[in-house]
C-alpha cells in the first residue's frame, strides 16, 4: 500500500453506524471498510464497463452472423 492521505467525509448517522458496525464485526478499523468499499464500488463500475464493450461487440457479431467460435474462425479466414 502506498502513502495514505487523511481525508474528513460526512456520513449520514444510519450509514456511520452500520459501518462502525462492520469494523467492530470484522476486526477492522472504520478507515479499512471504507477503503474496502471503495474497492468493490471501483471493481463494480469496472465490470459495468466491461458488460458494455463486451455487449457492444456481441452485438457486432451477431450483426454479422458470428454465433459460434467456428463462425469466428470463418469470418477471419475470409
Amino acid at each position: 500500500m502506498g502513502a495514505a492521505v487523511k481525508k474528513t467525509i460526512s456520513l449520514p448517522v444510519d450509514l456511520a453506524k452500520e459501518a462502525e458496525a462492520i469494523a467492530r464485526a470484522e476486526g477492522k478499523t472504520l478507515s479499512g471498510v471504507i477503503q474496502e468499499a471503495l474497492r468493490q464500488a471501483r471493481i463494480g463500475r469496472r465490470q459495468q464497463e466491461l458488460r458494455g464493450v463486451q455487449g457492444f461487440w456481441s452485438r457486432k457479431a451477431r450483426e454479422k452472423g458470428i454465433l459460434t467460435e467456428a463462425d469466428l474462425e470463418r469470418y477471419l479466414r475470409s
